[in-house]
């Protein structure tokens, strides 16, 4: 994977992506899976335009119904289309956007980012917040897939692999085939946890 360390200068031949955008995915209802689309817009602090999550505040019905004045951390969904061929590996048909990603992208190691990673995707750029924390829900949508997302590592500690969540730091559009950059934040780089 292509780092750079924090930058205001737009990629170039000499700063190489790090990844690519494999589709993008964006719904109006607040159900499991989100659609293919030809592209989405990101609109700056409040998320995918268009879509159920997008808000300043948060907009999971759990998260809502917990607290509705929450600021919304969880905007904009990438997974790594890696996971999902370890998931067809394991017999499960999970295609993008089936596990209600707003960017499916292929390349990136979006676990090992640390807190505050900012991505260059398009022209868009979203400044990553933590993990996906899968739920009940994935079991709904296929039994046994949630033990595929959330196991415990060699370590004892609990591991998601659902993929990471961000804010919308600077607007624009997203397609599929758009590269991605990622700029560290500056060190001590901290890992990421649920949000």
């Amino acid at each position: 994977m292509t780092v750079t360390e924090p930058s205001t200068a737009a990629p170039s031949p000499s700063r190489p992506a790090a990844g690519r955008v494999v589709s993008v995915h964006a719904s109006g209802d607040h159900g499991f899976s989100k659609p293919s689309v030809d592209r989405i817009v990101l609109l700056e602090g409040v998320g995918v335009e268009g879509d159920a999550h997008a808000g300043v505040t948060v907009q999971h019905r759990s998260r809502v119904a917990a607290d509705p004045s929450q600021p919304n951390l969880r905007q904009v969904h990438l997974i790594h289309g890696e996971l999902l061929d370890q998931l067809r590996a394991a017999g499960h048909d999970v295609a993008p956007g089936g596990l209600g990603e707003n960017v499916t992208t292929r390349g990136i190691d979006l676990l090992g980012l640390p807190v505050g990673a900012r991505l260059t995707v398009g022209d868009a750029v979203v400044t990553v917040t933590g993990l996906r924390n899968p739920c009940q829900q994935i079991n709904d949508f296929q039994p046994g897939l949630l033990k595929r997302l959330v196991r415990r590592g060699d370590d004892g500690e609990v591991e998601r692999l659902a993929g990471v969540m961000g804010i919308v730091s600077r607007g624009g559009t997203v397609r599929p085939g758009d590269a991605i950059d990622v700029a560290l934040p500056p060190p001590p780089h901290l890992p990421l946890t649920r949000v």
